[in-house]
């Protein structure tokens, strides 16, 4: 079982280079029954302590399962940005999935057994993967309607240099105790956000890469979404927002696929009183 583990977690990393290759570089899946390394690589982790998959080699819509932390009454969504980032996915790809709040007592022993338990996951039919990063590439390559990626190479990499360092500066600012004593976290955060609002700024047009909505937006909003409330809840608003910022908060918490997937902002608090003790 261990070994298995093993090469389980060895293949899932190697599904997300080759997707950050492919998206990098331009690398594609041939066709005419060939079989690249990307295929190869998905396929090993495809039907881990699942049934042995006899449905054709492209993926098709519908059968799809989320995986995720629930929420304080253990049915209801949780607060987890990263499953919201996936599910933002899903809904602007216009997916059909199931929601499956999951305890620790309550997932599934195939998750537990070969994925260790990890949350957000996606069951596909008979396939399954984990990590959000990976769960997106894989949607945003077998269903590309519409495309959450940019062609412009070195604009999607200034707006990842832009969100890098984001989250962990917000986790670390709204964790600490007692409030009003966490000088330097919160000048990293406002460093943080002065970072995103000159990438901001710099755009041709509204969102992280220009006018295309992106993957990249997709992951930022759920974590805009913790900072807006953690501020209001445990820090007093301390943190100035720049207006660049701001705007783009406005602008994508409007978007339909956030606004179908939020959950509550008590939920939030939850969270992150639970960090916080």
């Amino acid at each position: 079982m261990k070994s298995q583990r093993l090469a389980m977690k060895s293949s899932l990393v190697l599904v997300g280079l080759l997707l950050l290759l492919r998206n990098t570089f331009g690398f594609t899946v041939a066709s005419g029954g060939r079989r690249t390394a990307v295929d190869t690589a998905l396929s090993e982790v495809r039907n881990r302590g699942l049934e042995v998959r006899r449905e054709s080699a492209t993926p098709t819509e519908g059968g799809m399962t989320l995986y995720l932390k629930p929420g304080p009454d253990g049915t209801s969504a949780g607060d987890c940005p990263f499953a919201h980032f996936v599910r933002m996915v899903l809904e602007e790809k216009g997916l059909e999935y199931k929601l499956r709040p999951s305890t620790q007592e309550t997932k599934p022993d195939w998750l537990v057994d070969y994925y260790d338990g990890k949350l957000p996951a996606l069951q596909h039919r008979k396939e399954c993967y984990v990590e959000s990063d990976v769960i997106a590439q894989y949607l945003d390559y077998f269903f590309p309607q519409p495309p959450l990626s940019t062609s412009e190479k070195e604009l999607a990499e200034k707006a990842t240099e832009a969100c890098d360092g984001f989250f962990p500066s917000v986790a670390r600012y709204l964790k600490y105790t007692p409030d009003g004593e966490e000088g330097e976290l919160k000048e990293a955060l406002e460093a943080s956000l002065q970072k995103l609002a000159d990438h901001l700024e710099s755009t041709d047009g509204d969102f992280l890469c220009g006018e295309d909505f992106t993957m990249s937006d997709c992951s930022l909003a759920p974590k805009l979404f913790h900072l807006q409330t953690g501020l209001k809840a445990f820090k007093d608003n301390a943190v100035t927002i720049p207006e660049a910022v701001a705007k783009y908060t406005e602008l994508v918490f409007a978007r339909p696929s956030f606004v179908e997937t939020r959950y509550p902002e008590e939920t939030i608090v939850w969270g992150w009183g639970n960090a916080r003790n």
